[in-house]
């Protein structure tokens, strides 16, 4: 049955959280006070995504194998970039199938997503351009002609509005099959006749060594790690990770990892029962052993001192 919703949120966990089709791991890198907004609408074969937030980021996505995914930029503005290539406004990411990748923003970033079953996607595609839109073995950027990319995005912006003003046209059947048509048509063309980017085979490498960085922090996710032990577990040199890094995530290994703790800690303090655990218990936990200047550095990054994050309104809202 055809559906929308739209969503807004002040918290970056539970805006991760409520993307559709992908998990999403979010690291907001940048102090300030967090705004996201997701509006989804489900047609009947195809969903779509508008998703907006407003600080810097790090958001490390794990997209599923049985839809064929494409993300692109809804309007110019601040740099973003997939896997550390920049995310042009003109052009459209096609995810592989299980693409692991990290997406980093350096400021308000707005993104459209659409996706289809693999076989519907592969059908669509046979039918109206004579071709084969399966999933590349590799992300893949692909520019489109303008017109063909302004209709597509017009398309979209115009579900967007019905989701938010006009959300019954999108409940009835025929309404939501004509415009999941006229979609499926855009962005059909889009992809059959756009440019595909060159091979990025140095990208790729760098891709896999971040790929096994984040997997050796994440088989830790209560320990602090230090680099020599990554670049020993990994087998890469501490140079090579830094360029890695940089590249795509935008800070040295030593930054994430110390941000990454900093989440854990408050998503620790958000889950914790106040008087069953405490700020200096669970800022111990993940590494931090100067308590003033963890209290200091949270304070900055969220807006808020731990302790108001532990007796904040989430817990003064859970039943007695």
């Amino acid at each position: 049955m055809p559906s929308s919703a739209v969503r807004t949120f002040s918290d970056p966990d539970d805006y991760a959280a409520a993307i559709r089709a992908v998990e999403v791991e979010l690291t907001v890198t940048e102090p300030g006070r967090f705004s996201g907004k997701i509006v989804r609408i489900d047609l009947h074969r195809l969903w779509m995504q508008r998703l907006y937030d407003n600080l810097k980021r790090v958001a490390h996505s794990a997209n599923g194998p049985e839809r064929a995914i494409i993300t692109f930029r809804i309007d110019p503005g601040p740099s973003q970039l997939a896997d550390g290539a920049e995310m042009h406004p003109n052009a459209i990411l096609r995810h592989s199938r299980d693409h692991d990748y990290h997406q980093r923003s350096t400021g308000f970033a707005s993104l459209a997503g659409m996706s289809l079953p693999i076989e519907e996607m592969t059908s669509a595609a046979a039918a109206l351009a004579g071709c084969d839109l399966k999933p590349p073995r590799d992300p893949l950027f692909v520019t489109p002609a303008p017109s063909a990319m302004a209709k597509l995005q017009r398309l979209h912006a115009a579900a967007g509005q019905l989701a938010e003003n006009a959300p019954e046209v999108i409940a009835h059947p025929e309404a939501a099959r004509g415009l999941e048509q006229a979609l499926i048509e855009a962005l059909v063309r889009c992809l059959s006749e756009g440019t595909a980017a060159e091979d990025r085979s140095a990208v790729r490498h760098h891709s896999q060594i971040l790929r096994q960085f984040c997997t050796a922090v994440e088989e830790h996710p209560d320990q602090p790690l230090y680099i020599p032990e990554i670049c020993a577990a990994i087998g890469v040199a501490d140079r090579t990770l830094r360029v890695c890094c940089q590249e795509q995530l935008g800070m040295s290994p030593k930054r994430y990892l110390l941000l990454r703790r900093m989440h854990l800690a408050r998503r620790a303090l958000r889950d914790g029962a106040p008087g069953a655990t405490s700020v200096t218990e669970i800022a111990t936990r993940y590494g931090f052993w100067q308590f003033g200047r963890f209290a200091g550095e949270y304070k900055a990054l969220f807006g808020e001192a731990p302790s108001a994050t532990l007796y904040g309104p989430r817990h003064q809202q859970l039943p007695q």
